[in-house]
């Protein structure tokens, strides 16, 4: 981890209308704590791209009981700060330590070792792994050392393609840099 000597960076947020208007207006972000989100317990942003930001809204819409009825995209200056950048060679080796640790103590308890769905979307081995860093970073009284954590984001997109008279299944990788501003651990 490292503070980044450029570290303000442009983050678009996807969310539903009424949330996007009452962020604007002033009302803080509340903070994704689901156990299987990927870059651990925070506020989820991609990196100079708010059409994916946008996407991300619309794509939630879809879901079952979902609370996006209108998708948005807001817009923020992001200071990175003290920064688990998986981007970097810096960031990798605290959460290889990290991953050792966590896997030592489950085992060590009999505790089943969590795995990301095989569909990409909930990722509870990652969530643990990058909770685990922020508990092996903290300082001595408690707060988190790790502000943000960023990372690409890989994304396969198949779609079928008509070319001449056989239909052709195409999958586009898609990367995409995401970054949590983070809260450290899951309430």
């Amino acid at each position: 981890m490292h503070r980044l000597s450029s570290s303000f960076v442009l983050g678009f947020h996807g969310c539903d209308r009424i949330v996007g208007e009452r962020l604007l207006a002033g009302e803080r972000f509340k903070p994704s704590e689901n156990a299987y989100d990927w870059l651990g317990p925070g506020i989820y942003f991609w990196e100079r791209n708010w059409q994916r930001g946008l996407a991300f809204a619309r794509e939630h819409m879809k879901r079952r009981a979902s609370a996006v009825a209108e998708p948005f995209v807001v817009g923020a200056v992001i200071d990175l700060g003290t920064c688990l950048d998986l981007t970097t060679d810096t960031s990798i080796n605290p959460v290889r330590v990290a991953h050792d640790y966590l896997l030592r103590d489950l085992q060590s308890s009999n505790v089943p070792i969590p795995s990301n769905s095989k569909d990409g979307l909930r990722r509870y081995l990652d969530c643990a792994v990058i909770t685990r860093v922020h508990e092996l970073y903290s300082s001595p009284d408690g707060s988190d050392e790790i502000d943000t954590v960023r990372a690409v984001f890989v994304e396969t997109r198949a779609s079928t393609s008509r070319n001449c008279s056989r239909g052709i299944e195409l999958s586009f990788l898609a990367s995409n840099t995401a970054i949590c501003l983070s809260t450290g651990r899951r309430a």
